[in-house]
């Protein structure tokens, strides 16, 4: 009841809460059990949680833990250098800074943005694209160098740091590239000896358990370090200036002939050595920017081509082995043609009379036939698969290719004719120069090495010593007057060896584009080395191989043996050839 009472004149409102309906109405008990239950709940809860964070789940929540201080650091093996065969360095790791950002923490106004793009050589687009990335981490520039770095440095910019890595360093360049190779950033091979011995080259990483801050600074160690195994050196048996000075020389035959490519292969004829492998156009390993497909080519080792009359002299060995001709046989040429099944052959200038020496001399289409077709196709087959034509060479080092040499059941008459002097079957020029160790070593042929080797190999006999002497006499003649490669000659060593000028063929039909090489032996008294060139699309109206490819051949051949401490085996004495492109009367 609300009643009222007066007070010193003023009236004063009182309630009575015992007869308030809403005061006096009574709680349920389960509310209050809901309310004591639900408070016991909670802790409980929490009571549980603490369980399984301190008990049950305390490994997952330190590991946890641990990732936000503690990391396990990669300690890097450094790779293994590659050695030329009298220990110069070829390919080593130096160490490179590599710069790096944690965005969210980069400032930099405009101005500063520009000038760290300038340093670190890209645009500003492409900069505030890296730094658009990862807000924790982004690589700037991986493998700069120190003068880079300084200059980021100087800039102060925050959010900005650097790593040291392996870099690594080509002391030959573009001379050795094609041999060498090259690796990725990661120091992983991608071409060549790198790519070849990358296992052996790569080591094992270390490891070292560290504790860093927010700026991935180490503030202490922890735990023990497992330590870097470094990966072992290859060596091989490439000789680093005979490597270079062929490259020099096919450098300067491709200018000067307006060639296309051109590519030298020297090779131990005791061993099977590769003492150098060079080609042109080449590329420098460590800057590797705007590269072309022709630059990477190692043409020596993947270009195959039609080996011309470089196999005359095969056959020729052939004939005298069973008997058909000695080197005194005449055999009627003229009047330079010959027709097989319809086809006509032809030599470029007609010869008449030749003794089979004087055909390989002549490097004469009609007499190689004549004799060819004396044989059976297997005869000859057999003696091309001996030397390597049609199969893969057993060589350390990526991409070498097969080349062709059809089953000699399919071969036609007139298949078996062309193949005499080269046509119809195709190989590298690592693979003619193999094929010429059979007449460097008396008959017998040995297995190519890039890697050195520590003293003379066994090898596979192919013809009787006997019958390769006599082959390596008249391969003798080629560079003498009257061959067909008399710039080919060397001062003060004697030389012998055959030359080569194919069309090159486009689709089914033979172009007037032409390659030219020239393969032989020196010293011809005791042969050390085999030497083979290869000019490819000589465009000055000179393209005869003895002309092109010969010069490159006297050049190198001198160099190496005179580097080799070979003692000359003739006089000394200036040989000059009046116009080598005349003395060249070659049959292709």
């Amino acid at each position: 009841m609300i009643g009222r009472r007066k007070s010193g004149g003023a009236s004063v409102r009182s309630v009575n809460y015992a007869t308030s309906p809403l005061l006096a109405s009574k709680t349920p008990p389960w509310r209050s059990r809901f309310v004591v239950a639900m408070v016991a709940a909670s802790f409980a809860l929490l009571l549980g949680r603490a369980v399984w964070v301190q008990v049950l789940g305390n490994d997952f929540y330190q590991k946890q833990g641990e990732k936000r201080y503690a990391h396990t650091l990669s300690l890097q093996a450094s790779r293994g250098r590659v050695l030329d065969r009298n220990g110069l360095v070829l390919a080593s790791s130096v160490p490179s800074p590599s710069i790096w950002a944690i965005p969210k923490d980069f400032q930099a106004d405009g101005g500063e943005r520009r000038a760290l793009a300038r340093a670190l050589g890209m645009t500003p687009t492409e900069l505030d694209t890296r730094l658009a990335g990862n807000p924790n981490f982004v690589w700037l520039r991986r493998q700069a160098d120190d003068a880079t770095w300084d200059k980021v440095k100087a800039m102060g910019l925050k959010g900005v740091y650097q790593v040291r890595e392996y870099k690594r360093s080509y002391p030959e360049g573009e001379s050795a590239a094609h041999v060498v190779g090259f690796t990725n950033v990661e120091e992983r091979g991608q071409e060549g000896i790198e790519l070849r011995f990358d296992k052996e080259l790569q080591g094992r990483d270390g490891l070292r358990a560290v504790v860093r801050d927010r700026l991935g600074r180490v503030v202490e160690d922890i735990g023990d370090q497992t330590a870097a195994l470094d990966g072992r050196d290859v060596q091989l048996a490439l000789d680093s200036k005979v490597q270079f000075y062929a490259y020099q020389r096919v450098r300067d035959a491709v200018a000067q002939h307006g060639a296309k490519a051109g590519s030298v292969v020297v090779l131990d004829a005791l061993t099977g050595e590769v003492l150098a492998l060079a080609n042109y156009p080449s590329y420098d390993p460590g800057q590797r920017r705007n590269l072309s497909g022709a630059q990477l080519r190692n043409r020596a080792l993947t270009d195959t081509f039609e080996p011309g009359s470089t196999m005359k002299p095969f056959v020729a060995s052939l004939a005298m082995e069973t008997g058909r001709v000695s080197p005194s046989t005449v055999i009627d040429t003229a009047p330079g043609t010959i027709t097989i099944t319809g086809s006509t052959i032809r030599d470029s200038h007609p010869h008449g009379a030749l003794t089979v020496a004087q055909v390989i001399q002549k490097s004469s289409n009609v007499g190689t036939v004549k004799m060819a077709m004396q044989m059976q196709p297997r005869e000859m087959w057999e003696v091309f698969s001996a030397i390597g034509l049609g199969q893969k060479p057993q060589i350390d080092f990526p991409g070498a290719v097969t080349g062709r040499l059809r089953p000699y059941k399919t071969w036609r008459p007139i298949e078996q004719a062309t193949m005499s002097y080269g046509y119809g079957q195709s190989a590298s020029l690592l693979q003619i120069a193999r094929a010429y160790t059979v007449y460097a070593r008396d008959g017998d042929i040995v297995p190519v090495s890039m890697l050195r080797q520590d003293g003379p190999v066994a090898g596979v006999k192919v013809f009787e010593p006997e019958t390769a002497r006599t082959m390596r006499a008249m391969l003798g003649l080629v560079t003498q007057p009257g061959g067909t490669a008399t710039a080919a000659a060397a001062i003060g060593y004697s030389t012998g060896g055959k030359s080569g000028t194919a069309r090159k063929q486009e689709g089914k039909g033979y172009t007037n584009k032409y390659r030219s090489w020239f393969v032989g032996i020196a010293p011809i008294s005791s042969p050390r080395i085999v030497v083979a060139v290869m000019v490819d699309e000589p465009s000055k109206g000179v393209f005869y191989g003895g002309a092109v490819a010969g010069p490159v051949f006297s050049q190198v051949v001198q160099n190496t043996l005179r580097m080799m401490g070979v003692p000359p085996d003739i006089p000394v004495q200036a040989q000059i050839v009046a116009d080598p492109a005349a003395a060249e009367q070659e049959s292709f």
